[in-house]
Parts: structure tokens; sequence; C-alpha cells
């Protein structure tokens, strides 16, 4: 006998309070049902009672007039504070009467229905107005680091003087910077262009897609400056050996490593937990993304002590020329920066649940770390010594030839 696999739902933190009142209506409303299919006992005139109502929040059950009932706050407890206060509501012989007190009083809700209409508009668009500026700012600083990575990019590519294993590695560092801040697009573009889709039940093999070649461009991320380190540490390890030797070892932790977790964590999902667009963080397959990512800025951590050591080692050694210390110092400079500055913020943010500081997370996440690429563009391309070197050189080269035209041509035109 076949045992069929157990499905794990979880849900996206956003989603988790529409689903909870959802499934709070449809019992509801299965009440009211049933409610109306038995028939009622004959009752006097202005003695009918309250039949059962859901009025946005709660399920109020069916009481004779004179009589009220209470209910507690939703017990969704990391949206709503943890309050012990009762909203009661009195049947009437017009009706039931408004809560007392209002919700958003008692769970520090928004009002519900008509009775503050204009408080709830009002936050509604201030809520709406704070996720629009973060997309024009992310927007802004993908759109830089994009420009700046194709611009170093082509810079490395250009010049053959340039063309040596390190440069290559930083060109793949690159890379995974660019499809990164194209995930993020593709994501938006999917997931939120139509605003008359409910993201919340959305679960098309167009969304999971685009889930999942964000979670993969975010490995690679991870995973190439891991390369960066190690690459770094093998420099300063191993002076004489051939480094092209490791070049296709490098590509294969850089983009083999994400590739195959982000299989893992799609088979899982298909498997066991197939609902949604899968960018629900709460999942506890979400850890088949998030373990490899902090193992490996673990290892860069390792990497950046290590190769703190053998710098010092370096430097003070009278065996190293002036400019193999150089050498040293441009490429640690770089790594040892960016090593502590992309790992902390997720170490961090990795050991608390996700609903814990999500604004900070979110501007962490979208706002800064849209800026990365040009960072990392700036620190390996645009500040690169050896390459302001070589745009001067060629720079000149141009110069020279130019001048040399112009006085061919005057030439030519005087003794004609």
């Amino acid at each position: 006998l076949s045992i069929p696999p157990a499905k794990v739902r979880a849900t996206h933190p956003d989603c988790s309070v529409v689903l909870y009142f959802q499934e709070q209506e449809a019992e509801c409303l299965e009440i009211i049902r049933s409610e109306n299919q038995t028939p009622a006992t004959p009752s006097p005139p202005g003695q009918q009672g309250c039949l059962t109502a859901w009025d946005g929040v709660s399920c109020w059950l069916a009481v004779p007039v004179g009589q009220s009932q209470a209910v507690a706050c939703p017990d969704i407890l990391h949206v709503f504070k943890k309050s012990k206060a009762l909203i009661r509501r009195n049947c009437t012989e017009v009706g039931w009467s408004l809560p007392s007190p209002p919700y958003y009083n008692a769970c520090e809700l928004e009002a519900i229905g008509s009775t503050n209409d204009t408080e709830a508009k009002a936050s509604g668009s201030r809520a709406k107005g704070y996720f629009v500026t973060m997309k024009v700012l992310y927007t802004c600083g993908y759109s830089t680091s994009l420009a700046a990575l194709f611009l170093a990019i082509g810079i490395f590519s250009c010049f053959r003087k340039l063309h040596c294993t390190r440069n290559s590695i930083h060109i793949h560092f690159f890379t995974s910077f660019i499809l990164r801040g194209a995930a993020v697009f593709i994501k938006d573009a999917v997931l939120f262009s139509d605003e008359s889709v409910d993201h919340c039940t959305m679960s098309t093999v167009n969304c999971k897609a685009a889930i999942a070649f964000f979670q993969y461009s975010v490995l690679a991320n991870f995973y190439w400056l891991l390369v960066e380190g190690m690459y770094l540490q093998t420099l300063l390890l191993l002076t004489f050996t051939s480094d092209k030797s490791y070049i296709w070892w490098y590509i294969l932790i850089g983009w083999g490593v994400p590739m195959l977790t982000v299989c893992v964590w799609a088979v899982t999902r298909l498997r066991y937990d197939n609902h949604g667009c899968w960018d629900d963080y709460t999942s506890v397959y979400w850890w088949v993304i998030k373990a490899p990512i902090l193992l490996a800025v673990f290892v860069n951590f390792l990497i950046f002590l290590n190769v703190t050591r053998l710098l010092a080692q370096k430097i003070r050694s009278p065996d190293i020329s002036k400019n193999y210390k150089q050498q040293y110092m441009r490429l640690t400079k770089s790594t040892l920066l960016l090593i502590p500055l992309f790992g902390v913020h997720y170490v961090v943010f990795a050991l608390f649940p996700e609903h814990i500081g999500v604004d900070a997370r979110l501007y962490f996440e979208l706002v800064l770390g849209s800026y990365q690429g040009f960072l990392v563009a700036l620190l390996y391309c645009f500040l690169n010594g050896e390459v302001q070197a070589e745009i001067r050189r060629n720079w000149g080269k141009w110069q020279s030839s130019m001048e040399s035209n112009v006085f061919n041509l005057a030439t030519q035109d005087f003794t004609a």
C-alpha cells in the first residue's frame, strides 16, 4: 500500500489575514445556510430575535431580543496584539447593535464597514503609498545597478589586458546581480501587474517559475561571493599555482550549487506543499533555500578571518615584493568589505520569524539590496587602479590616433 505524502500548508504573511477571515466567513455562512433550511418557531411580532450575521470580522450567532453576545479579538497573534477585551453586540427589536467597543479600539483593527470608512480608506491609502514609494526606490536602485554592471562587464570584456581568471570571476559575480535585478522585475510583472488578481489565491506555473528564478538568482549571488572569497584565499595560499586550473570548480560552485538547491526545493514544493506562488517564507520547506545561503555566509565568514590572518603575514613578510603586496591589498579590500556587508543582514533576519521587523527587512532587502550590484561594480571595476590605468592608456592611444589622422588629412590637403 502506498501512503500519500502529507501536505503542509504554509501561508505568505501578507495573505494569512485574508485567508483567516475567508475561512471564518465560510464557516459563518454555512451556519446561516443551515439556519435558513431549518423551519423557525413562530414568535410574537417584535420578538423574532437576531439572526446569525457576519460583519466582516466575527460571526454573531442568533440570539433572542434583549440578549447580548460577546466575542474575542481575532486569533492572529502575529498581526493583532494580544487583548483580553471582549466586543459585545446587543440584539434589539431593530436588529444587532454596533460593536462595543469598536474593533479598532479593542483589537487595534481598522474600522469595518461604514462606521469609520474615512479612517479605513486613509489607512489603506497610506499603506498603498508606502509600498509605491518602496517600489520606486528599488526600481531606481536595480536600474542603476544593471547599468553599472553591464558597463563593468563591457570594460572587462573589451580590454584584452584585463582578461584573467580574477576578472572572469568578477564577470560571473556581476552576472549573478544582473540575474537578480531581472528576476525582481519579472516577479513584479508576473505577480503584481494585474491588480484585479488576488495574489493570495494565485497559483500559476508562471508565478511559481518567477519565484524559482528569483530564488536561484539570490543563491547565485551568495555563492559567487563565496567564490570571490575562495579565490582570494587560494591566491594568498598558493602563490605559484596556476589559478586557471580552479576556474571550472568555481563555476560549478557559483552556478551549479544554486541550480541543484532550487531544483530540490521546487521538487519538494511540488510534492508536499504545492499551493500559492511558493513565496510563503513561513513554510518549513523554505529552509531548503535558507540553509545553503546561511552555510555560504558562514563559510565566507571563516574565509574572512583566515584571509585577514594570511594578509597580515604576507604584508609583514620581507620576501614579498611591493607589487605583490599592492595586488593583494587591491583585491582584499574589496572582498573583505563585501563579505560582512552582504552576509550580516541576512544572518540577523534569518534568526527571527518572518513577521518580525517586516519594515526593516523590506528596506534592507529591497531598497538597500537593489544598490548592491552598483557597489560591486564600483569596487571591483570603476575604482580598480588596473582598470583605470588601462582605460587611460587606451584613451591616450585613441587621442594620439585621432591627432595623427587629423595631421595626415591636413598634410594631404596642403600637398594637394
